[in-house]
């Protein structure tokens, strides 16, 4: 009975391969509410076809190069496409497992990469870690004849060989990618750029967890395996939330939720290459380790290095990976399924010897392969999108979707802010590109008494320069509001399952200013001035005359009414 239960042909093994295919949705669902709403369709899509085009090159390549009975050296397999070639005899189970895994290596790269990446070329790299760079580093460590099993190196379910090398895949793009507009300024302030939607994250990660329970457990050889298993999956990314938010409350004041949600993944990825091996306490350690380690690890990489990973990718899987990996040299028990002893438990430094040059080994695989990969996308297919499509957001940019949020309104550029400007090339003049539509009369009044209202719509990548032009001339005071509109330019029409949509409402910035001393001539100098380029969309100024301005909680009318000063 216990063979048709556990072990590679088992049914809780391939239980737990759908359990690991699940755990795509909380990636999904993660990266998802980690990044701004106009995104939100760009990242769905790319986590779909981490899986769809992993299946194709892992089928064809990927599994022979990892899995071969034929393997050289150690070092990589020969592909013999048994599964094309003998389907009867071909190990199906074993292929199926390997697959989700390998898709699972691939989606940690997505988060780091977001809101700025070319969708054609996350496909490309996307391939190339499913068909290359990950079956090669694992078929080392999980082929029995590859040449750190040999040597003794244990990754139960795969702290190095997936989180690891997903993780230090993802803070490679990123450098190359270089950081998403306005996360950084010019002064050297790092700019917050928060997720659209705390309660997405939540629900990817408590996903993820549920799933990791199939992703460690999967391969228990008995049912007290199992629990083992189970029980250390649950005790590490606990410890590790508790630590991260007790951490994050001392240090900030407050619990960061965000961080906290980040902390119970990272001790999921720490605890996963000992999870058979260590107990409670060696768990334990290893959640409190990962909890302080994860917020390190982030505001570093983050603040410090200047490094853009909008989810913390490298922090949660590369970081912890690594920590995951030396733990099992630490507090292995002697008594787990690998039957390894840690340094800790009177096993001395020869598993931790062991452990230390495994990660090392495949981490500058990993760092050359993908330095090789991105540097090679970008001279060719190019990495990033365009700056005017970044501003915009990749639904509408890269998929021709409106929203992912059908009824709502798509997110603009988010609280960021955007201190860097581009210039666009073949101006044209001032005269011609932003015309100035009077709503009424005005002139510049001398008495101070006269109330005047402009109405300034402009793209959303130009409302910082516009707000830096109004605080020269000393307006602080001023409304801003997302609106949707069109010009006598429509756009292109888009599709949406084979059929035509007009997009004639383009996303813009409303900026509602009143001003009674400032002349007006003198705003809408400095708003042309900001918002000027050139090119069609660049907006217009509307100018009001306003009968009286009345303070609710005083009852005072006019001037009086502007003045905040008590």
């Amino acid at each position: 009975m216990a063979d048709l239960i556990y072990g590679s042909s088992g049914v809780w093994f391939m239980i737990g391969a759908l359990l690991v295919f699940f755990m795509q949705c909380g990636f999904a669902m993660v990266e998802t509410g980690f990044t701004r709403a106009k995104n939100a369709g760009n990242i769905i899509m790319k986590n779909l076809m981490d899986f769809c085009i992993g299946t194709v090159v892992f089928s064809l390549l990927g599994f022979g190069l990892m899995m071969s009975e034929n393997y050289v050296a150690g070092f990589i397999g020969i592909p013999s496409l048994t599964m094309f070639t003998d389907w009867t005899n071909f190990d199906w189970n074993t292929f199926v497992f390997q697959l989700v895994f390998c898709a699972t290596a691939a989606t940690i790269v997505s988060g780091s990469m977001a809101e700025r990446t070319k969708f054609s070329a996350y496909c490309v790299y996307s391939a190339v870690i499913s068909l290359v760079v990950y079956p090669i580093e694992s078929g080392w460590v999980w082929n029995s004849q590859g040449w750190l099993a040999q040597l003794g190196c244990v990754d139960f379910a795969g702290s190095i060989v997936i989180h690891m090398v997903g993780g230090i895949s993802a803070l490679v793009g990123a450098i190359i990618l270089g950081p998403r507009i306005g996360k950084y300024g010019k002064n050297g302030k790092v700019n917050a750029i928060p997720g659209h939607s705390i309660t997405l994250g939540a629900l990817g990660v408590f996903i993820l967890w549920f799933a990791w329970y199939g992703f460690n457990g999967a391969a228990a050889e008995d049912g007290a395996r199992l629990g083992q298993i189970l029980l250390t999956t649950t005790i590490a990314p606990a410890v590790a939330t508790v630590t991260c938010m007790i951490f994050t409350w001392i240090k900030n004041g407050k619990p960061d939720v965000s961080m906290c949600l980040n902390a119970s993944l990272a001790g999921l990825v720490a605890v996963t290459a000992g999870c058979a091996d260590v107990d409670a306490i060696g768990s334990a350690i290893i959640g409190i380790v990962s909890g302080i380690l994860v917020v390190v690890a982030v505001e570093f990489v983050d603040i410090k290095l200047k490094i853009d990973d909008p989810v913390g990718a490298f922090a949660v899987h590369g970081v912890n990976g690594m920590w995951g990996g030396l733990a099992v040299g630490l507090f292995a028990t002697g008594n787990g399924q690998d039957g390894i002893t840690g340094l800790f438990y009177g096993g001395g430094f020869a598993q931790l010897g062991k452990q230390a040059l495994g990660i090392l080994c495949v981490a500058s695989w990993t760092v050359v392969c993908m330095i090789i990969v991105f540097t090679v996308i970008k001279k060719t297919i190019g990495l990033r999108v365009t700056k005017e499509e970044e501003m915009k957001g990749l639904d509408i940019c890269e998929h021709g979707l409106v929203s992912a949020y059908a009824d709502f309104m798509p997110i603009g550029v988010g609280t960021a802010s955007l201190d860097e400007t581009f210039d666009v090339e073949d101006n044209v003049p001032v005269t011609k590109a932003v015309p100035v539509q009077l709503a009424g009369k005005y002139d510049m009044a001398t008495d101070g008494t006269k109330i005047t209202k402009i109405d300034i719509l402009l793209k959303q990548s130009k409302l910082e320069a516009l707000k830096e032009e109004m605080d020269k001339l000393g307006i602080t005071g001023m409304t801003v509001s997302q609106v949707l509109g069109c010009g006598a330019q429509k756009g292109k029409a888009e599709y949406y399952r084979g059929v035509a949509i007009e997009s004639n409402l383009l996303p813009k910035m409303k900026v509602e200013i009143v001003v009674c001393k400032v002349p007006v001539k003198a705003v809408v100098d400095a708003a042309v001035k900001a918002l000027y380029t050139g090119h069609i969309g660049d907006g217009k100024i509307f100018i009001y005359d306003v009968e009286d301005v009345v303070k609710v909680r005083t009852g005072e009318t006019g001037y009086d009414a502007m003045q905040d000063i008590e």
